[in-house]
């Protein structure tokens, strides 16, 4: 079995195929040059909590071929080709190829080089994160471009490395798909206590500098004088392979309730799309590895994926927040209750319908995350009491 991808999701199918039984070889091909890990605590590695080494995932007995690209799958044949080997066969694919970031339209971007201008970096890969922390040691001030979860880590952990931050948003709020605005306020009041100057409702159009960058020119016309630039401006799921195959491709791979795109072969994570979703989170990334590796082991070849509940959550230093279904539902038959502490910077909120948790936001204080979680993703019922799921008594589990 050939997968295509050694990242988290490619690691997890690996380590489930092997715990749950199932036979034959198992090769991951993997473009970086190092074995799966956790990219979710890049900013930890950027801040020196976690040595690089210390991300690393466990993927059972596959064999992982790093540095090793896909560049061609022929369906009819079922080989695969890299860019340094001829066919490979395969009995079953799996297609695990991420994302890419998203990088913006920004005038000059690029040095005459093509290449990024000295000064400005993308926060994707360890490589990437390696590049960043050693351009930080000398940095008195940096723009992080996106407000969005990346965007978010990456300006908490460059805060805490004692670098003047500011953060230019699009969007009228800071992680606007997950958080309300009121939540979205309240992180910024967080972030500022940290040094984080955060410019909402502001687009970046263009880079000043010619041998490094030394400002970000806004809309506006305004500059923010900086030493450094982190792009984190979303991503895209990696589907130029699957393309080129003759894979059906929309923003993701389609895919099935079984994860098929084609017979003998699935997409799982960051690249897949099921039922129009692409998530882009760990947490599904997971639970479809999970679910394929239950089918093709032979643990459960009737395993299905039918949608994720995913759960947005950054856990770290005095920043943390977590968010998780339909927070910002409203209309008939949902109540809502919110719980604002602005002492504290705390804010808490959760929709239900009946007795059921339809969404929520915690921010500040994740005493209860935990037990309302579990409630949501079980789609349990709740007390009768619906204050005492915002309390640090929280849910019985």
């Amino acid at each position: 079995m050939a997968v295509v991808g050694a990242g988290m999701a490619a690691a997890r199918f690996a380590e489930r195929y092997a715990a749950l039984g199932g036979r034959g070889e198992v090769t991951l091909y993997g473009a970086e040059p190092r074995a799966p890990y956790n990219r979710v605590l890049l900013a930890d590695v950027l801040t020196g909590r976690y040595d690089a080494e210390a991300l690393t995932l466990q993927s059972a007995t596959a064999e992982i071929r790093t540095g090793t690209e896909v560049t061609d799958i022929d369906l009819a044949a079922r080989t695969l080709t890299t860019a340094t080997d001829g066919p490979a066969p395969y009995d079953d694919l799996v297609l695990a190829t991420g994302a890419n970031p998203v990088l913006p339209p920004l005038r000059g971007l690029r040095a005459a080089d093509g290449e990024l201008l000295p000064g400005v970096h993308s926060f994707r890969t360890v490589e990437e994160c390696a590049r960043l922390a050693e351009d930080a040691r000398g940095a008195e001030r940096a723009v992080v471009i996106g407000g969005g979860v990346l965007g978010v880590s990456a300006a908490r952990a460059l805060a805490a490395l004692g670098i003047k931050v500011e953060i230019v948003h699009q969007a009228p709020q800071l992680i606007e798909r997950h958080l309300d605005v009121q939540a979205g306020g309240a992180l910024r009041t967080a972030l500022a206590a940290l040094g984080v100057e955060t410019y909402p409702d502001n687009r970046a159009r263009a880079l000043r500098g010619t041998d490094r960058v030394t400002g970000v020119e806004l809309a506006s016309g305004y500059v923010l004088e900086t030493d450094l630039v982190v792009l984190a401006c979303g991503v895209r799921p990696r589907t130029g392979l699957a393309h080129t195959a003759g894979l059906p491709v929309r923003r993701g791979i389609e895919v099935d309730d079984t994860l098929a795109c084609a017979p003998g072969v699935y997409a799982i994570g960051d690249c897949a799309e099921h039922r129009s979703t692409v998530h882009g989170l760990a947490g599904p990334a997971w639970e479809q590895a999970d679910v394929l590796a239950a089918r093709l082991s032979g643990a459960d070849p009737g395993a299905r994926y039918t949608g994720s509940r995913p759960l947005s959550r950054l856990t770290a230093g005095p920043v943390q927040y977590a968010a998780f279904g339909d927070a910002g539902a409203d209309g008939p038959g949902l109540d809502v209750l919110r719980i604002e502490d602005a002492t504290r910077g705390a804010y808490k909120k959760l929709v239900l319908r009946g007795d059921r948790i339809v969404g929520g936001i915690l921010l500040g204080d994740l005493t209860t995350v935990g037990a309302l979680t579990r409630a949501y993703q079980r789609d349990e019922p709740m007390p009768a009491d619906p204050l005492y799921l915002l309390t640090t008594q929280g849910v019985a589990p």
